[in-house]
């Protein structure tokens, strides 16, 4: 870990001039206040900013809104987009009073989720590995009032604009068939490429990227795993360049989980593992090469998935993409290969160091904070109480018979239900005191009053279609 001294240095040699300190709201969007670089000294990195607290989403009331926002030396970066030379740090926030870490701080929640692995003595390190999925638009307009409501996509790529007559050479990706093809099918190469670039001039390790399944310009970059609070560091560092990337270039990133109708939707394919000194806890001689302890963490996941459901598809629109048909794993099951599963056993190599588990349900609108802690609790759960996952399922979910597949559980069907699930089923998440009582009630709560109630109370634009008439 650098040093505030090293930092300093750093910031002289390449003649920072401003410091941009950024924190994440309980939904999971990055914010920041930047500082004149004099203002950044060694006790900055003890004594924090002040700041208020009281208009960030989920977070404190306006009586007690002065905390304090304590700059990590473990993660920095030179800001790519800024025209002043500007040094990033994530900042941790507590009260200015008793100096007590803030509950509601994700990545405090999360820095508590490592901490509490460590004690139990199972392991001393979980890694995350997150593949998020996201799509390039042109443009996007969209509003909701009294009288009207509509949304408007524009992308080059998308299949509906195979009629336009002007500016159309016809290289479309079919609906769901965006799978990999080559330029001028895939418009954005070149685009991606500059992401990555300017990813790996951040110091994110990218190990791939490539054209997403469905039509309107899908993509995924894949970056390498870490252990967790870093791979969630890593996870906002990714949106932010991706978005930036996008935007220099005249276009449009939503991590949305499913803005286009009638074709696949975006999600975050999540692998996890755990170690102990140095030595890999999933890899043994059971199914698919996994170790007993493996196989209770998948029990735990698919015990606890409703619930989860909560915090990794945390959105209404969440659950427009966990529907069948469209590979999104509404049924809870595990199997090497079959990607139709929630949990999937990646074969690709044979190294133990390479076990590990996919779950594939959560969503690129989770706060990765939030959610990489949900799923290692839960995982862990199962491997203390030695939860069975059950038996495999090796075949395709969507050709089982409705007889076979009334045997298969299934994730909520809305958000609704899956904070109903939350709310009956969070004591794993209490452990070690990772989530207190007062973070999940306030992200019921929320969720309920802000999203749930705010979409249930406004007409759909295709009610009109359905009902104007009635």
């Amino acid at each position: 870990m650098p040093s505030p001294k090293e930092i300093l240095d750093f910031c002289k040699k390449n003649e920072v001039k401003i410091v941009d300190v950024r924190f994440t709201d309980l939904p999971g969007l990055w914010h920041h206040i930047s500082f004149p670089i004099g203002q950044l000294t060694e006790s900055s990195f003890e004594d924090g900013f002040g700041m208020d607290g009281s208009s960030i989403r989920g977070w404190a009331a306006i009586h007690e809104s002065d905390m304090l926002l304590t700059p990590d030396s473990a993660w920095y970066m030179l800001d790519p987009f800024c025209a002043v030379p500007t040094l990033v740090l994530i900042g941790t926030i507590s009260d200015p009073l008793t100096r007590q870490k803030y509950d509601r701080d994700p990545r405090y929640i999360a820095q508590k989720a490592e901490a509490y692995l460590a004690s139990t003595g199972i392991a001393d390190q979980a890694f995350f590995g997150a593949e998020a999925e996201f799509f390039i638009f042109d443009n996007i307009r969209f509003d909701q009032r009294e009288q009207h409501g509509f949304y408007f996509i524009d992308a080059e790529e998308g299949r509906w604009n195979s009629g336009r007559e002007d500016s159309n050479l016809g290289y479309r990706p079919r609906v769901k068939e965006g799978y990999f093809p080559v330029p001028p099918t895939d418009h954005y190469q070149d685009l991606r490429t500059e992401m990555v670039m300017q990813m790996q001039a951040a110091g994110l390790h990218v190990e791939c990227h490539h054209h997403e399944v469905a039509s309107g310009g899908q993509a995924e970059i894949d970056i390498k795993y870490d252990t967790l609070v870093t791979s969630a560091d890593h996870m906002l560092e990714f949106k932010y360049i991706v978005r930036n990337v996008a935007n220099e270039y005249g276009k449009t990133v939503t991590f949305m989980p499913k803005p286009i109708f009638g074709d696949n939707g975006s999600g975050m394919h999540v692998h996890q593992s755990l170690w102990k000194g140095g030595k890999p806890l999933f890899a043994g001689d059971g199914y698919a090469g996994l170790s007993p302890m493996a196989l209770n963490y998948i029990g735990g996941l698919l015990k606890h998935a409703p619930a989860l459901a909560a915090i990794m598809a945390p959105t209404t629109n969440s659950y427009k993409r966990l529907v069948p048909g469209y590979e999104a794993p509404v049924n809870l099951a595990y199997s090497r290969r079959n990607r139709s599963a929630a949990v999937r056993i990646p074969m690709y190599s044979s190294s133990p160091k390479a076990k590990r588990i996919e779950f594939r349900p959560p969503d690129p609108s989770a706060n990765p904070y939030l959610c990489f802690s949900a799923l290692l609790l839960a995982g862990m759960d199962g491997i203390e109480n030695r939860l069975s996952p059950g038996e495999p399922l090796d075949r395709d979910i969507y050709d089982l018979s409705p007889e076979e597949l009334k045997n298969v559980p299934s994730l909520p069907g809305s958000l609704e239900d899956a904070l109903d699930a939350l709310e009956e089923d969070h004591e794993f998440l209490l452990k070690g005191e990772v989530f207190s009582e007062d973070v999940i009630h306030t992200w019921i709560d929320y969720k309920r009053k802000h999203e749930v109630d705010a979409v249930r109370l406004r007409p759909h634009p295709y009610e009109f279609q359905l009902y104007y008439d009635i």
